[in-house]
């Protein structure tokens, strides 16, 4: 596509756009009365319209029903989590029986490395990307000392070629193939957070398993926000949260996805809870854990109603944008047309101000383009967000913007430039008359 530096482009766009109507569908932050341009559905997700009346509804029942609530009303709280998994499975490319919508993310991934992860005297190690988000190395070295194993021992990371920023798959797989005989375990993010690379799972889950390991991955930057195919990819789990791309508010509600293969696994080390308990036998509070079918015997406490009404309401929007293939055909489009307007702010200082890390092929990214500022980043940060442009900042010097599909237009990320441009020319021009 030829893509244009003018609002007029920008605006043909947006009336082109398929998915334009859902912008109308969610809440805009706002500054001085002016609602921000929304770059950060990265971080959290905007809050849609429809989530409001979904909580009241839930708030009603408690109080109309008390404790009734859990086998009374429309939506009865025993089996509420059920309607939510059949708008899951879809966006993560699974069966309804393998994903399950419970507790937050870190504490899911510790409840399926209690499973998933089994080292021996033979298989021990975990292969990772080198600069994976906190919580996963948090996790995974408490994960090694709960085993009584040095971190420093267990742990492979595979790190970016010198001077590259995104890891190839090609040093991925060799990593695997190098480490096969002690790989117990190979846990890599679906999306990087630093540098947004979409990474080929399919192939990393092919190589691992071939090594003789168990695959997983944690899909906090990945739900919602590129297509998915966990089942037909044969990832063995998988974890996200709902508040980034899926819009299921602050620290809203997780999901976990198990293979089907593993269900009739009984060799599998479990964290049992009543909720994960037999559904048909659950209230008869009898000794001896018997889990439930599926990806829902992995629940520990009972079901958390308000996250889950927040979290549904979200998914009700994907259901009307029609899934991941629409959602992916815009945001490819729209991180093209952001590439393309970076590209002509260095053209027109006539330096490279901003060096872009996330990688330009569309199937190696996501929603989210990472920006190196070379000069001035954090002022550069401060006064996108001082003209209402609200993007993520990360040290030491990159800018996250993540145009999202399902509320971001193309005249955002034209405006979005203008401001860049407009910034960049304000610092250069301050910067010389203060070496004058």
């Amino acid at each position: 596509m030829n893509f244009e530096n003018t609002l007029a482009f920008a605006q043909s766009m947006d009336l082109e756009d398929p998915l334009s109507h859902l912008r109308n569908e969610f809440l805009f932050p706002k500054q001085n009365s002016v609602p921000f341009i929304y770059m950060c559905g990265n971080s959290l997700g905007l809050q849609p319209k429809n989530a409001r009346k979904a909580l009241e509804m839930q708030l009603d029942n408690w109080e109309n029903l008390g404790v009734e609530g859990w086998f009374e009303g429309e939506t009865p709280w025993m089996y509420y989590h059920k309607v939510i998994k059949k708008r899951m499975a879809p966006i993560v490319g699974a069966l309804i029986s393998e994903v399950c919508p419970m507790n937050t993310l870190t504490v899911n991934l510790h409840l399926l490395l209690v499973s998933f992860y089994k080292p021996d005297v033979k298989r021990f190690k975990i292969l990772m990307e080198a600069g994976a988000f906190p919580s996963d190395q948090y996790a995974i070295e408490s994960q090694i000392r709960f085993h009584g194993l040095n971190p420093e021992e267990c742990i492979i990371e595979v790190a970016p070629r010198p001077g590259e920023y995104t890891l190839r798959t090609q040093d991925i797989v060799q990593t695997i193939e190098d480490n096969k005989e002690q790989l117990a375990l190979v846990l890599f993010g679906g999306i990087n957070y630093f540098t947004g690379q979409f990474f080929d799972m399919a192939a990393i889950t092919t190589a691992g398993q071939k090594a003789g390991a168990i695959v997983g991955f944690d899909l906090a930057h990945a739900a919602g926000n590129v297509p998915l195919e966990l089942h037909d990819w044969n990832v063995d789990f998988a974890c996200w949260c709902s508040y980034k791309y899926q819009n299921g508010g602050p620290g809203g509600i997780s999901g976990i996805f198990v293979h089907e293969r593993h269900f009739e696994d009984d060799k599998l080390n479990r964290f049992a809870g009543w909720w994960g308990y037999q559904e048909s036998e659950r209230f008869k509070m009898e000794k001896g854990f018997v889990a439930e079918a599926g990806a829902d015997g992995w629940q520990v406490s009972c079901a958390q109603v308000m996250p889950l009404a927040l979290y549904n309401a979200a998914l009700e929007l994907f259901e009307v944008a029609g899934y991941m293939s629409p959602i992916r055909a815009k945001s490819i489009t729209l991180t093209s047309y952001l590439f393309y307007i970076i590209n002509e702010i260095n053209t027109d200082l006539g330096e490279k101000y901003l060096t872009i890390i996330t990688p330009e092929d569309p199937a190696k990214r996501g929603a989210q383009v990472s920006i190196i500022a070379e000069k001035n980043a954090k002022l550069i940060f401060d006064s996108l967000v001082e003209g209402s442009v609200l993007g993520d900042w990360r040290e030491p010097n990159v800018i996250r913007l993540s145009p999202v599909p399902l509320y971001n237009s193309f005249q955002d990320v034209y405006h979005t430039g203008q401001l860049l441009l407009e910034i960049l020319k304000t610092t250069s021009t301050q910067k010389a008359i203060n070496n004058d």
